[in-house]
């Protein structure tokens, strides 16, 4: 699958509030990793540089019991997910 973003600049008059992902537009970037230990080692290099991992006390299936993933934020609080495409 290809997708396509396009970002794009706004006017300053858009800028009165900072993005939050639980404002209307998007909620947060998912991609697949090839496995389970592709989530592990990004968990890993996340941990090694001091990258907060989000829903620590469910991790790796803060997803669901199916879903193994690690989800953080990107330096602009972008909710960022990385899931295994099969268990």
């Amino acid at each position: 699958m290809t997708v396509i973003l396009f970002l794009c600049r706004q006017k300053r008059s858009f800028f009165l509030f900072s993005y939050h992902r639980k404002h209307i537009g998007l909620n947060h970037l998912a991609f697949h990793a090839e496995s389970i230990v592709q989530v592990d080692a990004i968990t890993k290099q996340l941990h090694q540089k001091g990258i907060p991992i989000l829903y620590p006390d469910m991790h790796p299936y803060a997803g669901g019991i199916n879903h193994y993933a690690v989800y953080f934020e990107d330096p602009d609080r972008i909710k960022v997910e990385i899931v295994a495409q099969e268990l």
